[in-house]
């Protein structure tokens, strides 16, 4: 049995093939960022869910891309999780980009592939390789055009007085805005990014008010800026993007990529149906 799975902060989706290619079954566990969270909570989260732990020892090969898995120390750390739960298999560990570029990028074509989810990232792929030209220091420091980066732009705009009244009456209504529970999730709960995303909602519900506009405008061009300029190619290759707030905010994605004379490739909200395709197809290679 092999184990596909895409992870980021808020979400795990995970796929079990057989050596044919057929699917077993899928399941989803909350996010697996071994950046944010201890060894013990991310094998509570994988042992909690049924099915993984019922067919723990059937796995034979585990295919993990995540979030907050770019450097050697959480590949290691969240590796040693694994082989703890499935001991009977082999592990293949990537930063979450990869899962991108094989669900949204063609091979042989060079593209620029970007995740806007809770988290957001760039890389360029040559249609062969991915490059990574910048390491990601995690979501206190980049994270731009992210749910967790517009969450902190909410809370700020909130306090500061910013915020339209009417938004602001109803962003009280919607969330507890107390000083006191935003420190608590920020500063003593786990996963601070995911919680921080979570008021990235309330942005997408109200994006036609121009404050919203304008904050959604202002965070996509400085991920346009620090990270697609990286690229000196950028506006010759088709920019792809995965994450939910990439989907949910296309159009305003596609008018900002415009305005620096760039050019939107594919959008897709969850990469785990292509991601599975991609290593069917290279079953299907292996046993042709």
């Amino acid at each position: 049995m092999y184990l596909i799975v895409d992870s980021g902060s808020t979400k795990t989706d995970w796929f079990a093939i057989d050596e044919k290619g057929s699917v077993l079954f899928s399941t989803q566990t909350l996010g697996l960022n071994p950046q944010v969270l201890s060894s013990a909570i991310l094998t509570e989260r994988i042992i909690n869910n049924y099915d993984l732990f019922q067919n723990r020892k059937e796995v034979t090969k585990l295919f993990f891309y995540g979030a907050g898995c770019g450097i050697e120390s959480t590949i290691t750390r969240i590796k040693k999780v694994f082989e703890e739960i499935f001991i009977n298999s082999s592990f293949n560990i990537k930063e979450d980009t990869y899962a991108a570029v094989y669900a949204s990028a063609a091979i042989g074509v060079a593209s620029i592939v970007c995740i806007l989810g809770t988290g957001s990232n760039c890389s360029y792929f040559d249609g062969k390789e991915v490059q990574q030209y910048i390491t990601s220091l995690g979501y206190i420091l980049m994270d731009e055009a992210s749910g967790n980066f517009y969450g902190k732009q909410l809370i700020r705009g909130y306090y500061f007085n910013e915020m339209p009244k009417h938004l602001a009456d109803l962003f009280e209504e919607e969330f507890d805005l107390s000083a006191n529970t935003i420190k608590e999730n920020l500063y003593r709960k786990e996963n601070p990014n995911t919680y921080l995303a979570r008021f990235a909602k309330f942005m997408i519900i109200h994006r036609e008010n121009p404050y919203m506009q304008n904050m959604i405008h202002e965070g996509l061009r400085r991920f346009i800026k620090h990270q697609l300029f990286q690229f000196k190619n950028a506006k010759e290759v088709p920019i792809h993007f995965v994450g939910s707030i990439s989907y949910f905010l296309q159009d305003e994605v596609k008018h900002i990529l415009k305005e620096f004379g760039l050019t939107l490739g594919t959008v897709v909200k969850r990469p785990i149906d292509q991601l599975v395709e991609y290593h069917v197809n290279l079953l299907e290679k292996e046993h042709s």
